[in-house]
């Protein structure tokens, strides 16, 4: 899927983000995330592979990201602080996926980021647009009902921080995001931080 152009939001409680395409040197500022091993635990990144590893690793997404995987980065006053993923082979489906570096979280970006990636895959022309997130994660399972999404299932089990758990399933219809645009007051968009791990399902936090 085709970048498209930048999103923007104006939410009070996150300031002023939006969505570009990632380019060469954005693999710096993710490899340094990296070093944050708090952030590295909940994001379910690998702590073996060092900055080097890591630096390699993201160069090699943003040149030649997997076949459907569509990640954009996010910024907040010009300075890359996560991204957003649209993951997905279905031409009207795709999977939401969202991370947020350290040091920026519980400044509302989390909300910001999977807002603004719905916003993007309804402009590509998607019609469904769904995510999984940790029952045991209930910071999660709250954002993805703030920006619209509705719970249709329950996932596989899986563990949290040590924790057994299991994934709850969401999804969002583009009729159903355009209505809810229109009746939505500042208070209900504003947001907490998550992160996403390797995989597309949610590891918020």
């Amino acid at each position: 899927m085709p970048a498209g152009r930048d999103e923007t939001t104006d939410d009070p409680a996150a300031g002023r983000s939006s969505l570009r395409p990632l380019v060469p040197s954005d693999a710096t500022a993710m490899a340094r995330w990296a070093l944050d091993e708090e952030f590295c635990v909940a994001a379910e990144w690998s702590t073996e592979l060092g900055f080097d590893g890591q630096l390699a690793f993201h160069r090699g997404i943003i040149a030649d990201p997997p076949d459907g995987l569509l990640r954009l980065g996010l910024v907040h006053d010009d300075e890359l602080v996560g991204y957003v993923d649209l993951h997905g082979t279905e031409e009207h489906s795709r999977e939401l996926g969202f991370l947020i570096g350290p040091g920026r979280w519980g400044h509302g970006l989390g909300t910001a980021a999977a807002g603004l990636g719905i916003r993007h895959g309804f402009a590509l022309g998607l019609r469904e647009i769904w995510a999984e997130a940790l029952d045991a994660n209930q910071r999660s399972v709250r954002i993805l009902h703030r920006v619209g999404m509705v719970e249709t299932g329950r996932g596989v089990e899986a563990a949290y921080l040590g924790e057994p758990s299991f994934y709850r399933r969401f999804a969002i219809g583009q009729s159903a995001r355009t209505a809810a645009s229109s009746t939505s007051s500042p208070s209900e968009s504003r947001s907490s931080p998550m992160t996403n791990g390797g995989s597309n399902r949610m590891t918020l936090l």
